[in-house]
């Protein structure tokens, strides 16, 4: 004998297997929002990994042996103003924070160039030359404090450095100096992000410096 279900029976069970399905549903949905999220941020950390590798590699790993660096590490971070203006060698005015996507090593000095000047200039090019395959993620800036002609021996010796004319009080308001110093005594680095990272003291020692250049080059891989 088959024993049928009552109209009220088939109706409870409907109505209970249809919770189940929007129940499970539900459930479908937020593991599915909640795998995108993770996603997400999975992505925003990989993207960011090159970036936080560079900061902890000076701001945070210590070696043994003491300071992790021969220049000194600028903190809090100073980025390039937005209202920065340089101008460029073909005479038009540029924003300095333009320059980012590269490492720059910077000197300020008039556009007579002295002999400190120069020595700046010369250490500033063997020390991107001796990066090999790594240079051309450097870029050497001259921020010139006037608008005279540079001498044309220095045209000719480095034609790779970029002469820019900036106003003297606007960079005086971004690069810091030492006490006893002024910002023709530094050579400045930049990192890619437009951040001021580091300042070299007065009559560098290049080798030191080329040191610290390999070891940000080589801990990061942004710019």
């Amino acid at each position: 004998m088959s024993i049928q279900k009552s109209p009220s029976q088939s109706s409870a069970g409907q109505t209970k297997s249809g919770a189940n399905g929007a129940s499970a549903q539900q459930a479908s949905s937020r593991g599915s929002w909640q795998r995108g999220r993770w996603t997400m941020l999975l992505v925003a950390l990989i993207c960011a990994a090159p970036v936080i590798g560079s900061y902890l590699a000076y701001y945070v790993i210590k070696p043994s042996g003491g300071s992790t660096s021969y220049g000194k590490l600028v903190e809090p971070q100073r980025p390039i103003p937005d209202s920065l203006i340089v101008t460029g060698e073909d005479g038009k005015p540029i924003k300095l924070a333009s320059l980012r996507g590269r490492w720059l090593m910077v000197s300020v000095d008039s556009s007579a160039c002295d002999k400190a000047c120069v020595t700046k200039l010369y250490f500033m090019r063997q020390i991107r030359a001796t990066q090999g395959g790594e240079r051309e993620r450097i870029v050497n800036v001259w921020l010139r404090t006037d608008a005279a002609k540079v001498p044309d021996v220095i045209e000719t010796a480095y034609p790779d450095t970029q002469k820019l004319i900036a106003p003297t009080a606007d960079i005086a308001a971004w690069l810091p100096v030492d006490d006893g110093t002024q910002l023709t005594d530094h050579i400045y680095m930049v990192d890619p992000n437009g951040n001021l990272m580091m300042q070299f003291p007065k009559d560098p020692n290049p080798s030191k410096i080329k040191g610290d250049v390999s070891k940000l080059l080589r801990n990061s891989s942004i710019g």
